[in-house]
C-alpha cells in the first residue's frame, strides 16, 4: 500500500534550501518515491491559517517510505534542513485498492 509524506515548509535560507531539495531529491528517487506535489499554489478553502509551501511525495509501501527517512543518505540533507528551512512532516498511509 503507498505511503506518503506530506510536509509544510517555510523557507529560512535559500542557498541552504536548494541544497537540501536537491540531495532530498536524489534520495526520494533512490528509494522509490515520488513527487506528487511541490510548492504549486495552495488555497486554503476551510479553517486555519493560510498554508506555507505544500509537498507531497508518495513512496510505494511506508516501510520504504521509512527506511528513506533513516537512510544515511537522507541524513546528508537532514544535516541542512535546520538551517534552509522550517517544516511540519507528516507520514501517513494510502488506502488499499
Amino acid at each position: 500500500m503507498a505511503a506518503y509524506v506530506i510536509s509544510e515548509v517555510e523557507m529560512r535560507d535559500a542557498s541552504a534550501f536548494e541544497a537540501y531539495r536537491t540531495l532530498a531529491a536524489k534520495t526520494i528517487e533512490q528509494y522509490g518515491g515520488r513527487y506528487i506535489v511541490r510548492g504549486g499554489n495552495a488555497e486554503v478553502v476551510e479553517g486555519g491559517p493560510p498554508p506555507n509551501a505544500i509537498v507531497i511525495v508518495e513512496f510505494p509501501t511506508m516501510a520504504r517510505l521509512r527506511q528513506w527517512y533513516a537512510s544515511a543518505e537522507y541524513a546528508e540533507a537532514l544535516k541542512l534542513r535546520a538551517t534552509a528551512l522550517e517544516r511540519r512532516l507528516i507520514f501517513v498511509e494510502g488506502t488499499a485498492g
